[in-house]
């Protein structure tokens, strides 16, 4: 059974406080909190395995690789990839995304075309802009709506021979848009593009099947999903991860140096230069375990109630915005009160002890679409209350008060 005050206890930062008042964390979307339970392994690691991995043969090193590679086990079956190598440890969706942009310089000409959304983040874009920049491509945009969808119409138009790469995330950070990928991949493939998805925003609430959706690339990183930081994943399918040459180098990603010439290891290892973060890769996949313990249908039916109900409420005050009305999207919800900076308002809610994002959100295309500076954005995890949501209405109502 779903118990949001017992999965509370689960994290402890719950039960601090802010400016003397009752941590109210809404910024999920940037960062999800930790439990004890991923905390504690990695306390366990330094404090009984702790050794380099892949090269020793002492016991340590050997229990430190088995404990890592059970974990990149764990995401293979998570995300539920056909080969344990085609999940690549990295150090987060920019990091993965990186990774194949660089991989691609060899593989673009001059007049080869790749296409990104306007809701993206900018991790998915600037790495864009530089490839096309080393390789001559053109970089075209998916348009959006209003309502903060992507117009799929004009999707279609923009794809010909010419298209190489489609990139997307799959939900928006600013907005909570849910991209209907499925039909992306689908008609990219149709003309011989490959797609790269952005998933760090969806992880946390729904369970990708990287073989279902037939996606070339998906990426994602753990800070996200109850994990640590600095650490993530790029998934990509077996024969582009060995089209793409490496993109840093350095020990564990070779097979054999001499001064003469270098060779590659296989995957995983080719992409995985020197010594990872084998902490936060052992609890990456603690966070999918403690996350797929409460399950990911329980998580999203609680949290889509939270966004109901946050929705509703926040409409009933006078002058308040909010931006991103999509039918399909998670609980994340951005907004503005009629003449007040957002950065304003967020100042008055932290004073409250409740912590929300303001600005753009590495999202400045989307508040140039809108014509607006940024706005605030409260963003709800599965361990998040009504309860909460009442304190955020009223810190709103407050600073609308304090600030007309």
């Amino acid at each position: 059974m779903f118990n949001v005050n017992d999965i509370r206890q689960d994290f402890p930062i719950l039960s601090r406080k802010v400016n003397g008042k009752p941590l109210v964390y809404l910024d999920n979307a940037a960062t999800s909190q930790t439990p004890q339970q991923v905390m504690d392994v990695i306390v366990d690691y330094y404090s009984n395995y702790n050794a380099n991995i892949h090269r020793g043969v002492h016991t340590l090193s050997q229990e430190a690789t088995d404990l890592y590679e059970q974990a990149r086990l764990k995401i293979q079956t998570h995300f539920n990839a056909q080969f344990s190598h085609e999940i690549i440890f990295t150090a987060g969706t920019t990091h993965s995304i990186n990774i194949v942009a660089s991989g691609f310089t060899s593989l673009l000409k001059k007049g080869d075309e790749i296409i990104v959304s306007a809701l993206e983040h900018h991790s998915n874009i600037v790495p864009w802009q530089m490839l096309c920049e080393r390789t001559g491509a053109i970089l075209k945009v998916i348009p959006m709506s209003e309502d903060g969808e992507l117009l799929m119409d004009v999707y279609k138009e923009l794809l010909s021979e010419k298209t190489k790469l489609v990139f997307v995330n799959h939900i928006s950070n600013a907005l909570g848009t849910l991209n209907p990928i499925e039909y992306i991949i689908d008609q990219a493939h149709r003309v011989g593009a490959a797609v790269l998805i952005d998933g760090a925003q969806a992880c946390p609430h729904l369970k990708p099947d990287v073989q279902k959706l037939d996606v070339d690339f998906y990426v994602t990183s753990a800070h996200k999903i109850c994990g640590p930081t600095g650490v993530g994943m790029l998934y990509g399918k077996e024969a582009w991860l060995n089209k793409l040459p490496p993109y840093q180098g350095g020990g564990e990603m070779i097979d054999q140096v001499t001064f003469e010439k270098t060779t590659y290891a296989n995957l995983p290892h080719k992409f995985e230069a020197g010594t990872p973060n084998i902490s936060g890769g052992i609890a990456f996949g603690a966070a999918l375990d403690y996350m797929n313990g409460i399950g990911f249908d329980n998580i999203h039916a609680y949290e889509q109630d939270l966004l109901h109900y946050a929705t509703a409420q926040l409409l009933e005050i006078e002058g308040l915005k909010i931006y991103g009305t999509s039918k399909n999207k998670t609980s994340v919800i951005s907004f503005n009160l009629k003449g007040i900076h957002p950065y304003d308002v967020g100042t008055i809610l932290d004073k409250l002890g409740i912590a929300v994002r303001t600005g753009h959100h590495c999202a400045q295309p989307i508040m140039d679409f809108y014509k607006i500076p940024g706005t605030v954005r409260a963003s709800f995890a599965f361990y998040n209350t009504k309860a909460e949501i009442d304190v955020l209405v009223e810190g709103i109502k407050k600073a609308k008060m304090m600030l007309s």
